[in-house]
């Protein structure tokens, strides 16, 4: 389990999702720790919205960047808790085509359960493949956004790495 610097590596485009009531471009800290590590990782940030916790806009406006070729991954931040008003897991459940990562979630709470023990359990962070695209949904707080892509997200999305990645495997996201 390494980056394997004898390889390329291989940038991908990634659109950006703030699911926030509150949250404006000038105080959305979560989004803005992402975008600077997605930019620092070498990737492409092609696209950052924030969407009120609404799952039809939220589902809406991830099967835009889904339909747009040059989008190759969705990391939503926020809305994955247990309100009446955190719906990002059901807006992901309502893509069409959604597979589930199951994987994710279960290795996030893991690692999440390193830093805030036992109230890890409230994170319903989830992904999902559709239609070709991952979709990864990580909770609002700056603690969280770190873990999810320190720990999972920038090993897992870089070329390199090694036994496997996500990256070597899009080309054939969409087989049948």
């Amino acid at each position: 389990m390494a980056i394997d610097e004898s390889l390329a590596f291989t940038p991908i485009a990634i659109a950006l999702l703030t699911v926030s009531d509150t949250r404006t471009s000038s105080d959305d800290s979560s989004g803005d720790i992402l975008a600077e590590r997605i930019r620092d990782a070498g990737h492409t940030l092609a696209a950052r919205e924030i969407e009120r916790d609404d799952a039809v806009a939220i589902t809406a406006r991830i099967e835009a960047w889904i339909e747009d070729p040059a989008i190759d991954a969705v990391i939503t931040t926020g809305g994955t808790g247990l309100t009446g008003r955190d719906v990002t897991p059901e807006a992901l459940a309502g893509l069409a085509e959604a597979r589930a990562i199951p994987g994710f979630g279960e290795l996030f709470r893991w690692l999440s359960y390193q830093t805030i023990g036992t109230s890890t359990i409230q994170s319903r962070a989830c992904a999902v493949v559709a239609r070709g695209t991952y979709v990864f949904a990580l909770p609002g707080s700056n603690g969280a956004v770190r873990d999810g892509w320190d720990l999972i997200l920038a090993e897992q999305l870089d070329s390199r790495n090694r036994p496997c990645n996500f990256v070597d495997p899009m080309p054939r996201l969409r087989e049948r």
